[in-house]
Formats: structure tokens, sequence, C-alpha cells
């Protein structure tokens, strides 16, 4: 039973207080289970519930309430379903899900969870359930009811996770037994947007003011998370980003102690290749040492909804080994995927770590070791700080490659156990006063107190630097005296690094043969400082310079091992570069008339309607970005391109939560969530943030009872049920 207090309220400090302090813990037959949900004048849901349980609950309803679409997508991706509401097309999305997810498992593994977690994961599927009864005018592609076991599907902050790096095409070829062409995006070859994350912290050493401070960037596509804070009487407070559809806060931070996570280049996944042996019987087996084992074979049926709206199935016969299932076939032979899998532990440590106080109880819930693929930033009020590796890494022998694929019939291959967490890179309260990762390699992440990469085996990295690497030591080093104010400038410093490395190579090039038709595209990329703006010319000349250079050396720095900045510093000829140069004038004045078009002209904001695959038209209203892609060093990332019908840029990933927190007697946090809390256009909070987002200008977070007293816009208890 919902019950709405005022959708326009203003109450009291002292209504508010009683609200937020939390209530006093009891028990179901003592009190009444109330959840209050107020939202504040930015729309960001703020939760109180006498539990952890009640405050799960109201939680995931303000999540449905600002975007149930996106939660409802989030977990048809996780349960591998989505082909029940997009059609046949997703089936091979699916698939690839159910050869790791299996719900009769997870169902097994919901029972035997520990009580307490049980108890979020039925506040969780009711909070859902309960939204659903109480929104009649909100219909499910799919999903009409959720079930607490279904949780355990999505347990990292991430949709799809570790699974996302096999290729659909090849799983594909090889369940339909045809050769299919990768695409350039599986090959890495196509430009786009990293997927990945800035986080930063620093030590009070470094500080105005003596207190610790956190850089909370996630690099997300963008209106991934919903801004949330969640309270609970028994000890929870916490606030920042929860993914759609997750009853955890991602990266943010509670009273005492704050986390970011950044993608890993660790290796954490494995290919095996299996060498298959039918016989005679029929049966298949796959040689391993001296012995043959028998390959695992199961039935997986999908649902899909045809193009008349009629539900289908399709059976697809699956394969595994011990390494894991089947994924794809190269050079004659099969190859398994192995991938961490342990949704409990996940779960677990996700939620777990948003009540730690310090570095210490952090670490005891990292002990779960069920984070494969995030590096973590952690700060807290006594002046802890640390970069921290993945958990789960196994132990493998670092004389094979594992970046290709490994003999699966060899044992010594296998995985043997995982990596104790001191054996793992990390930076605890480093000397240099501060630590980040920017999707680089750890052996910058605290400048000369940085872990040293001979100390460790190969499989620890496996991306190598990349330009915002350089830009983050720069911006690090530069001063000891941060404020929340000077680390938010640091984390939109406008320098383009990639440039500073590449353009030298440009210049020289004209300057070896120099060409009246190229003679000021040449001096307004001499004369400029690498930095971005809306009104610099020299920033979309640039950048659509790269973009065009980028093309040309992609597969080569692919089949060569290197990055493509690296090919393009020190491998592309001058004759690719000059006409690289001309490619990008030619674009610019075909699309814009002229070459010279400030960098803000095409750059662009929007966001039209509340889809998850959105739509862009330059006849419609838009907002210029300052900032350019990650790819090129931006530490404020916004990776924007062209889409059918337009000729200006429109960005869907880059800067999509920021927050900076400071760590003192009374924790302190401003930030900002790309354009908006709420998915609905016609909400107030769909675009209220948008000139924030764009400046860098972040808000005050309301963290305290009296930091929300007054700037309470609505309010509502929920009775749950």
């Amino acid at each position: 039973m919902r019950r709405s207090i005022g959708r326009a309220y203003l109450g009291s400090a002292a209504a508010l207080a009683l609200f937020c302090t939390g209530m006093p813990q009891a028990s179901a037959a003592d009190a009444p289970r109330n959840v209050v949900i107020q939202r504040d004048d930015w729309g960001i849901a703020h939760i109180t519930g006498q539990t952890d349980a009640d405050a799960v609950y109201g939680m995931i309803y303000a999540q449905a309430e600002d975007d149930f679409n996106r939660i409802e997508v989030n977990y048809l991706t996780n349960l591998g379903r989505l082909a029940e509401a997009e059609g046949e097309s997703a089936l091979w999305s699916d698939l690839r899900q159910r050869l790791f997810i299996d719900p009769e498992v997870l169902k097994a593994d919901y029972a035997a969870s520990p009580p307490w977690l049980k108890a979020l994961m039925d506040a969780w599927a009711a909070g859902l359930n309960a939204f659903l009864a109480d929104h009649p005018e909100v219909e499910p592609r799919v999903l009409t009811r959720f079930e607490p076991w279904m949780a355990l599907s999505f347990t990292e902050g991430s949709i799809g996770g570790d699974i996302e790096s096999v290729p659909l095409t090849q799983l594909q070829a090889f369940y339909e037994k045809r050769a299919i062409a990768m695409t350039a995006l599986e090959r890495g070859t196509q430009f786009r947007e990293p997927q990945g994350s800035n986080g930063m912290v620093i030590a009070p050493s470094h500080t105005q003011d003596g207190h610790a401070l956190l850089l909370i960037n996630p690099h997300t596509s963008f209106f991934f998370r919903s801004e949330q804070q969640v309270t609970s009487g028994e000890g929870l407070n916490v606030y920042g980003a929860a993914t759609w559809g997750q009853f955890f806060i991602y990266q943010g931070f509670n009273p005492h102690a704050g986390w970011m996570h950044t993608s890993s280049g660790i290796d954490n996944v494995d290919e095996f290749a299996e060498t298959i042996a039918p016989s005679p019987d029929g049966d298949l087996y796959y040689r391993y040492g001296g012995a043959l084992r028998k390959v695992t074979v199961k039935p997986v049926t999908l649902a899909y909804r045809k193009p008349d709206g009629t539900m289908a199935t399709r059976t697809f016969t699956t394969y595994a080994t011990h390494h894991g299932p089947i994924v794809r076939e190269a050079d004659g032979k099969w190859i398994a995927f192995a991938l961490m899998n342990k949704p409990v532990p996940a779960l677990e440590q996700s939620f777990l770590r948003t009540k730690a106080r310090d570095l210490a109880s952090f670490l005891q819930v990292a002990e779960r070791k069920a984070n494969s693929s995030n590096n973590t930033l952690f700060a807290d009020d006594k002046g802890e700080i640390a970069y921290l590796h993945p958990q789960f890494v196994p132990v493998r022998d670092d004389r094979f490659d594992y970046r290709k694929p490994v003999d699966g019939s060899d044992p010594a291959t296998d995985w043997k156990g995982l990596h104790a967490l001191a054996d793992l890179p990390q930076a605890v309260n480093p000397k240099n006063g501060w630590a980040f990762n920017v999707n680089n390699w750890p052996w910058t992440a605290a400048g000369a107190d940085s872990p040293k990469a001979k100390a460790f085996p190969r499989y620890m990295d496996q991306v190598g630097e990349n330009p915002r690497g350089a830009h983050a030591e720069k911006v690090l080093s530069a001063r000891s005296d941060f404020t929340p104010d000077r680390l938010i400038a640091a984390a939109y410093d406008p320098w383009l690094p990639a440039f500073t490395r590449l353009l030298p190579g440009l210049i020289a090039a004209h300057d070896k043969a120099p060409d009246p038709a190229r003679a000021e595209p040449v001096a307004l990329l001499r004369g400029w400082d690498q930095r971005w703006a809306l009104d610099s010319t020299a920033t979309s000349l640039a950048v659509f310079w790269g973009e065009a250079l980028w093309a040309k050396g992609a597969d080569e720095a692919r089949r060569s091992g290197i990055t493509v900045w690296d090919w393009m510093a020190d491998h592309a000829t001058d004759a690719q570069r000059l006409a690289a140069l001309d490619e990008a004038t030619a674009r610019l004045k075909a699309d814009f008339g002229d070459w010279r078009v400030p960098w803000g002209q095409i750059n662009r904001y929007q966001r039209n309607d509340g889809a998850i695959r959105q739509t862009f038209d330059d006849a419609k209203p838009s907002t210029p970005v300052p900032f350019t892609s990650a790819q090129w060093g931006s530490l404020a990332a916004f990776g924007a391109q062209r889409y059918p019908g337009t000729k200006r840029y429109y960005g869907t990933r880059g800067n999509s939560f920021v927050a900076v927190v400071e760590f003192g007697p009374r924790v302190r946090a401003r930030a900002v969530s790309t354009g908006g809390e709420s998915g609905h256009p016609a909400s107030p909070h769909f675009a209220d943030q948008v000139s924030r987002y764009v400046s860098g200008n972040l808000r005050p977070v309301y963290f305290y009872p009296e930091d929300l007293a007054g700037h309470v816009t609505a309010k509502e208890e929920l009775v749950r049920r």
C-alpha cells in the first residue's frame, strides 16, 4: 500500500529530522514497516527505512518511479530474456547470457543464501511488484512479476559484465555451423568511446583543509545509473549511483568512507582451446592431459517475440568443459570461456561494502573475492586512501600468454585458485599523497609510489597506458593544496594530451612538403594549445583529423599488438597523416560549410525522449558540450558521433555521474548527473541538470537531515507488503 503525503510537500526541519535520522530497530511484530521516500529539488530520492530490507524496498520502488523501463531491460538482458521483448535478433545475446546464467541454479543459490541477504532480495522483489501494483498504467514488456532470485542475475555494476567479452558473431557462427565475420567493434578497430571511468583520491597531506578527497566519475552510457540516498535504522546510510534495478549503491559514499570503481585492464577472463575427440558411441570428449573427458551437453530453450507479436521458441544444444561453456571455434579447436561466476558472494560484497567505515572493514568485505573487473579508489575520514586491484584474480602459470586462447588439454594452463589480496597490485596510503585510475595500467596509480610491474605476473594488466593516464598524473602532481573546488577543476581540465603527442608528426609532415591548400589548417593546429573549448575551431579540426587517422591505423595496430595511439604517433606515414587532414577539412566543409567550425556547434547534448536507444535530430534543440571523447585524453569524457540524418555529434556515453566528496568531521559532497534524474520527459527532472553537467558546476548534495531541510519537494510513505 502506498500513502502519498503530498507530491509538492515542503516539510519542516523537525519533520525532516524525524524521517531522515532512521527509526529505532524493531521487529515486524512490534512496528509498522513504513518506508519514506523524499524527493529533493533535483528529484533525487532520499529513502529511509526501519531495516536494511525496508530501505531496499523503498530504494527499488523509487528507481521504478524514475525509470521502470531501464530496470526491466537490465534484467531481461541479464536473465537472457531480451528476445521476448525485442525479437529474434536478440537471441544470441540471450544465449550468451544463458551459457553462464541458469535460472534453476540461481533459484538454488537464493534458497541457500544467508538470511540477511534473502531478506534484501525478498524486499527488492516486493518493492518492484508493489510499484507495478500501484501503477497499472505502467505496462512491462515481459516481466510482470519479479522473483527474489532474479536479483542474483545482476550482481556487479555493469550490464552483462565479463560475459559481454564473448563476441556474438562467433557465438552464432559456432552454434549455426557457418562462417560469420567479426564486426569492427568486436575486433576493437572501430573508433568508439572507451568504456570505463575516472577515480581519484587525495590524502589529507595534499589538501588545504587536511581532509581526504574522492572523485567519483564513471564513464558509462548516459542515464545508466540512478542517484539516490538510502538510509536505515540498521546503520545503512549511503549516497551515490546505483545501476537501474540494483539494490546497492555501486559508486558512492557513506558518512565515513567512499569508493569509486573503474574498469580494469586486468586479464579477468580466459579462453581455453579444447581438442574435441568424438567417440564411436556418439558422445563428445575433449583431451585433458593423458585422458579424455566427456563434454557436458545441455539444451537451452529460449523464447522470442515474432514480428506479429506472438511468441516462439528455439532450442540450442550447448556444450561445456570444466573450463567453461563453448563460445566459438578457432583453428579447429572449440574455445571454452572461463570467468567469475559467484552471484551470491558478488551480491554480498556489493551491498556490504556500502556499510564499510574504513579501509580495514572495506578490505574485510573484499575478502569475498567477488569483484572481477573493477579497480577501486578508496578514501575515508581517517585520512586513508588507496588504489585497489580487482579481487577475483586467478593464479595462472605465467609462462602462457592468456591474452590468447591457451591449450585446454594441458593441465598446466588451468587456474590454480585465487590470488590473496595482499599479492595484488595496490597503493595504500602512498607517500606521494594521491592515487588514481583512468582505465590505464596500475603502474602509475600513485606516481613514484606505484606498484612495480616487474613484481607481478603479466596478466595483472593487458591494456597498458592511455592518454588520460598522463593527464591525471599531471593534474594530481600540480599541487598539494587541493580543495573540493580544485579537484573539480582538475576533473574538468581541458588539456588533450593525445594531440600534444600526435600533432608534431602532422606538422612535420607538412613542413617537409608544404602545400598551400593545407597551410591554414596546419597553422591553426600549430598555434593551438591542445585544450578543448566551445569556441575552439582547432578542437573541431583536431578531432576530425584524429578520427580519420584512427580509421587508417586501427587494424594495423591490432595486428601489431600496439595501441592505436602508438600507431598514430610512431608508425603512421606522412602521407597518411596528411591524407587524414584532407579528409577532416573536406568533411567539415561538407557538413558545416567551412572547415573553421567552433567545437560547440558540432558537439552536442540532446535527449528527445526517454528511450534507451536514442534518436537525434539536428533540427531539434540541443546543448553545446565543450569536452571531448576520452580517446584524446579528456578527463571529462563525452563520447559523441554523427547518427543517421545528423551532421552534428551527439553524446551517448562518458561523464554520467560526477561527485567530489570531502571526508571531514562531516562528509561534504557535490555532484551532477547527466541531464536529470528522471527518465520521463514530462518530469521537471528530465533535463534540469544539463547546464550544470556541461559546465562542471556540481550542485551540493543533501546528505544530512539538516541539509535536506527546506529542499524537499515531494514525500511519500510506503507501507511494505
